[in-house]
């Protein structure tokens, strides 16, 4: 029986291939689905749905949504500019989930890298 998140898995296996060993790249789990960061930027959210959420860069946005498959990231009914979402269907040729790899590689990768977050606290034990 397949599980839920086996679309999600199986793109975040093909996004591996192509982003490689690549050490400005690592995976976090992030809105409920894997998502890869770029020098601590989001760049590919890979979703338990087989679609995507990427970041574009504001400037790339509209440009972005000219290409088949790709709608607007909404957020609590706001548009979250600079970031989309990409549907299934338009991610699966390799050729074109590529594309979209390097287009959102592009635009994050002229931002400088995000400040280290900080550790997090260990939380305390419940009092009885």
């Amino acid at each position: 029986m397949p599980r839920e998140t086996d679309r999600m898995d199986e793109l975040a296996d093909r996004v591996r291939a192509i982003v490689g060993l690549d050490p400005r790249i690592v995976e976090r789990t992030m809105f409920g689905g894997l998502t890869f960061l770029f020098n601590g930027h989001i760049l590919f959210g890979c979703r338990k749905d087989g679609s995507a959420l990427l970041s574009v860069g504001k400037d790339n946005q509209e440009i972005a949504l000219a290409r088949p498959g790709a709608t607007p990231m909404e957020h609590r009914g706001s548009v979250m500019r600079g970031f989309i979402f990409v549907d299934p269907d338009a991610l699966a040729e390799d050729d074109d989930l590529q594309s979209w790899v390097f287009f959102a590689r592009d635009a994050v990768g002229k931002l400088p890298p995000a400040p280290p977050k900080p550790e997090k606290k260990p939380k305390a034990p419940a009092k009885r």
